[in-house]
């Protein structure tokens, strides 16, 4: 199939929305929930079918949903996770995970941008403070940050399909291609502060790295940073904390 061709891209966008957990508990939990949509169940050869692997294999069969069997080598390949995926791995499909090329189409926006974010419970603590406040969703590279999984499932407390999530390689390139969009980076070196602001009508707010703050090359492109005030001597705040002010931040 020629890279090129529309069924080549048609197929690519397709994968591209699709989202692999695995975990027996994490498998069985999706397979219970039919609001979530599931393109593939994987499982290794070497599982004995029996105790979760039998209700896994029941409930799939339940829901017509296709099983593939692998070797464990190859299952661990799906599930990027050989330690964690217990032999079990799982394809859904979500409408809120959306490629960032979708952002372009909106008229009006307040999202949050994390760049470098590592730690997989902080991603599922700003989805939830995302999911419950005023942001309009997010937009997560899928380079040098934590990956949807089981651990950001648990965080996120069962609000990861409440909010978009914007997917995308690299957030320079989704950043330099917005138009009219102001892009505002969370930087303790920053003079103006967060509670003075009055957000234009397509705001962007960058929180960086847990250690290194925002990158030097999503600094370029941001039009201000803006700084959390803080008291008794207190130099910074979590991630996750800073996401949530963020959300509940009047217009």
């Amino acid at each position: 199939m020629k890279q090129d061709s529309q069924e080549y891209k048609q197929r690519k966008a397709f994968f591209e929305k699709l989202i692999t957990l695995y975990g027996r508990n994490v498998v069985v939990e999706v397979l219970q929930d039919s609001s979530i949509e599931v393109h593939k169940l994987h499982l290794a050869k070497s599982n004995k079918p029996d105790g979760a692997i039998k209700k896994i294999m029941q409930l799939a069969k339940k829901r017509g949903i296709e099983i593939t069997y692998h070797e464990k080598n190859a299952l661990s390949r799906i599930s990027k996770n050989a330690k964690q995926d217990q032999g079990v791995a799982i394809d859904i499909f979500s409408k809120t995970y959306q490629n960032a090329d979708a952002i372009k189409e909106l008229q009006e926006y307040r999202l949050i941008a994390l760049d470098g974010i590592q730690n997989p419970q902080n991603l599922g603590m700003i989805i939830r403070s995302c999911a419950a406040g005023s942001v309009d969703g997010i937009i997560l590279p899928k380079k040098n940050s934590a990956k949807i999984s089981p651990l950001v499932i648990k965080a996120s407390a069962g609000t990861l399909f409440k909010i978009p999530i914007y997917f995308c390689d690299s957030l320079e390139n989704v950043l330099g291609e917005l138009q009219d969009t102001t892009v505002y980076a969370l930087s303790l070196e920053a003079k103006n502060s967060l509670y003075d602001l009055k957000p234009s009508k397509k705001s962007i707010f960058v929180l960086g790295n847990e250690s290194e703050g925002v990158s030097p090359k999503v600094q370029q492109l941001c039009n201000d940073s803006l700084i959390i005030p803080m008291n008794r001597g207190v130099e910074s705040l979590n991630v996750a904390v800073t996401a949530s002010l963020i959300a509940f931040m009047r217009s």
